[in-house]
């Protein structure tokens, strides 16, 4: 369809624009932000695909959970921008390789693609009733359930991973003493003073 087509091409311009944005911008908040962007219309294009799950699962993980907690450690972290501005340069002259090559690649699965081959075909369009998440379900909690529980523990290990990074031991990080917490006395802490009333005087 049309409207199918138009919707792809103007998804895919913003993706790529906002990939660009994450390689180029020089501030790491600017650049979770861009990545955020392009999480949201890679769902979209999952959306195009008909593989709904796979565009709520990108929405929520990737946007709702990991980029939150990498902006935390973004911001948490102290970073030396100035010194990442130094060196962006250095790794110029491999970024454009690795980018010709995706591009060379990107170009030659569009060619092989218009070759008619038929694994490469458009898939058909399912019913209303067919739901992608439910067959996904059957087979992610039957077939694969072990490496399933395996991806959980290893999500479960990066988180515990930035929380260590940001809570390490650095100049002028404030921490808390739980002993001393609980040990204080309202004595130490609170000083109660006797004033005395005075009367105005009346003309």
């Amino acid at each position: 369809m049309l409207i199918t087509t138009l919707l792809f091409y103007a998804f895919a311009a913003v993706l790529v624009v906002a990939a660009l944005g994450v390689v180029t911008s020089r501030n790491p908040v600017h650049s979770a932000l861009f990545l955020v962007l392009a999480f949201f219309q890679s769902s979209l294009l999952w959306l195009l695909l008909e593989a709904e799950f796979l565009a709520v699962v990108l929405v929520l993980v990737y946007v709702g959970a990991v980029m939150v907690l990498f902006l935390f450690v973004v911001m948490m972290l102290d970073i030396n921008v100035e010194e990442l501005r130094q060196g962006y340069t250095r790794y110029l002259p491999l970024g454009l390789v690795v980018a010709s090559v995706l591009v060379l690649e990107i170009v030659h699965v569009i060619w092989y693609r218009s070759q008619g081959v038929a694994v490469l075909e458009v898939p058909a369009n399912h019913g209303p009733e067919y739901s992608n998440t439910k067959e996904l379900g059957a087979v992610l909690y039957t077939e694969h359930v072990y490496a399933f529980e395996l991806a959980a523990v290893v999500l479960l290990l990066a988180i515990v991973a930035a929380i260590s990074l940001t809570m390490r031991r650095r100049p002028g990080l404030k921490r808390q003493n739980i002993a001393k917490q609980v040990a204080v006395r309202s004595e130490d802490r609170l000083k109660v003073m006797k004033v005395n009333p005075v009367k105005e005087a009346k003309d």
